[in-house]
C-alpha cells in the first residue's frame, strides 16, 4: 500500500456518513479523483464517461444513486459533510468533518494528479 492510499484510507476514515434523502443525486457530478482512487472505482469505458459528461453526470451514477459508494472519492465523501460543501436538501451528519481534516482532504487533491471521474 502507498503511502497516498495509507492517507487516503486515513481521511475517509475520519469524514462522518450520513443518510442521504432516497432518490437524491443533487451533489453527484463529475469530480476529479487521484489514480489512487481511481484504481479503486469499477472500470467504466470512454464510451459511457463520455455519455454521464454529455449530462453533466458522474460516470458512476446509476438509476439508484451511486454504484461505487463504498470506494466514492474523497471529494464526494466530503459533499454534505462540511459548510463549504452543503447538502443542497440540508442533510447532513450529526457532527460535520473538522476542518483540519477538509483541510486535509483538499490538500491531498491539490498535491495529487486528479483525473476527471
Amino acid at each position: 500500500m502507498t503511502s497516498t492510499n495509507r492517507k487516503i484510507d486515513h481521511l475517509r476514515r475520519q469524514i462522518p456518513g450520513f443518510a442521504c434523502e432516497p432518490g437524491c443525486h443533487d451533489c453527484c457530478g463529475p469530480v476529479t479523483a487521484s489514480s489512487e482512487e481511481m484504481a479503486c472505482l469499477p472500470h467504466k469505458s470512454v464510451a459511457e464517461h463520455d455519455a454521464a459528461l454529455a449530462h453533466w453526470n458522474c460516470v458512476h451514477l446509476g438509476p439508484n444513486g451511486c454504484e461505487a459508494y463504498e470506494q466514492r472519492p474523497l471529494i464526494c465523501r466530503l459533499f454534505g459533510t462540511t459548510a463549504s460543501l452543503p447538502c443542497p436538501r440540508g442533510r447532513g451528519p450529526e457532527t460535520p468533518t473538522a476542518p483540519e481534516v477538509e483541510k486535509q482532504v483538499h490538500q491531498l487533491i491539490a498535491s495529487t494528479r486528479q483525473v476527471l471521474v
